[in-house]
Parts: C-alpha cells; structure tokens; sequence
C-alpha cells in the first residue's frame, strides 16, 4: 500500500524534528490535489504535545496557508467519519449478524448491507484527508479549502474542540 510506506518515510523524516520526543501521529492530507501535508504530532514525556507539518519530500512546511489548508481538511474528515458513525463498525456488523441469528428480525439483511457499505466507504487506515474523500468516501458535499485554508460554507463550528490536537493546530497555525 503506498500510502502506508508514505507514512513510514515520512515518519522516519519527522524524527529528527521531535527533538526526542515520541513521535505518536502522522496524518496525511491532500489539500488540493496533488499536493500532500503530513501533520506529524509529538507527545513530550510532560504530556504536552506538539505538531509540526511536513511536505512529500519530508521538509517542514513553512506557510500558515498551507499548514491550516492541511490541518482544516485532516479535521474536516474526522468529524465527518465520527459524524457518519461514531462507534465501531466491526463490533456493530458482529451484534448484527448476532440478531439475524437468534431472531431474524424484518431489514436484518438490509441492516447488514448498510453497516457494510459504510464500512467500505470509510475504508480502512491508513486514510488520505482530501475533499476528494469528503465528497466521495464519506458522502459530505464540502466545498474545496481556498487557498487562505479556510473552507468555503465552513467555519470554527466544524472544528473539533479546541482542545483537541487537530483544533489546537488549527488555532496555532492561524
């Protein structure tokens, strides 16, 4: 899988940006298509976590544009994935068939068919953030990131917390 040795390399290329710290996430975005953003996340042993966004060739990516284009579509696609379903797919299509088992209730199959399809819509990590996943993979109509970072017909409210680490480096980057 491409995508997958992409986030290895580029795992291995923000290392040396952590000055030590663990390195604990790599997210890979696309803003627009055909430029890729790695938003890479370090924990320090006190808990405090920093972010530092990387492009394909594994350099820091220097413009606040570019990094909130990226940070704006990673979070983007995770609130619409938790928005599509928020639990367990894997432990929801297993109580399923537990259902249609014991009691073969009326859309059972149809039940299961749907739990699948969203299952393969949402795919399996790694993911790419990009509007092309927004629009396609999760059913969202979400307008492309401008070139300032910010989505057309989204604003702050769409974001996760802003304590969270996808916010926070929302929040740094503006």
């Amino acid at each position: 899988m491409e995508l997958a040795r992409d986030l290895e390399w580029i795992a291995s290329a923000a290392a040396p940006y952590g000055n030590g710290d663990a390195l604990v996430a790599v997210l890979a975005t696309e803003p627009a298509e055909g430029t890729r953003c790695y938003l890479c996340a370090f924990d320090r042993a006190d808990g405090v976590r920093s972010w530092i966004a990387l492009d394909h060739g594994g350099e820091a990516v220097t413009s606040r544009g570019d990094v909130r284009a990226a940070a704006s579509i990673a979070a983007l696609c995770e609130v619409a994935e938790e928005s599509a379903f928020p639990g367990d797919l894997d432990e929801l299509r297993a109580e399923l068939v537990s259902l249609r088992i014991a009691e073969s209730p009326p859309g059972i199959e149809e039940a299961e068919a749907a739990a699948l399809a969203l299952q393969h819509a949402l795919g399996v990590p790694p993911n790419l953030a990009s509007p092309a996943r927004l629009s396609g993979k999760c059913g969202r109509a979400v307008a492309e990131p401008t070139t300032d970072g910010i989505t057309t017909g989204h604003r702050r409210s769409h974001f996760p917390e802003e304590g969270s680490a996808i916010g926070h480096l929302v929040l740094q980057a503006g």
